[in-house]
């Protein structure tokens, strides 16, 4: 059985870490930042991180990233959706997010769940060449 977490306090912020770490560690390719951004961060690092104001009426959607021992088992739709629900009761408008070239698996999920290319350009990446992919999903 899988159980979702909502990590709704600063406080929360060594569970965000862990998180984090082992995202970056066994999927550098998914994330625009790298491992070596993270770890030396301090607990303010971490804490603000998690008190990060939302904007407006589009919220956004990042750093998704599933376990390879849950993977298959329809957690990044329950993630997706508890998102997608939770932005909805905050009063938002929108959704919107980021996804890094080549990552068709994530492009895959975001497109079950009614995102769309949102015509934006996306920041550059390291190669300082390829830039993210935005995609939004709009329902007010």
């Amino acid at each position: 059985m899988v159980e979702l977490r909502v990590l709704a306090s600063d406080d929360d912020w060594p569970v965000w870490r862990q998180a984090r770490l082992a995202a970056l560690s066994e999927a550098p390719h998914a994330f625009k930042a790298r491992l070596a951004d993270w770890p030396h961060g301090g607990e303010d690092r971490w804490r603000a991180r998690l008190t990060m104001p939302g904007a407006d009426a589009t919220y956004e959607l990042r750093s998704v990233w599933v376990s390879p021992r849950v993977r298959g088992q329809g957690v990044g739709d329950l993630r997706t959706g508890a998102v997608e629900a939770w932005a909805r009761r905050a009063g938002a408008r929108a959704l919107r997010l980021a996804v890094v070239p080549g990552n068709e698996a994530a492009v895959a999920l975001y497109r079950r769940h009614g995102f769309v290319a949102s015509g934006e350009l996306g920041e550059v990446l390291g190669d300082g060449v390829s830039r993210e992919r935005v995609m939004v999903k709009r329902w007010g």
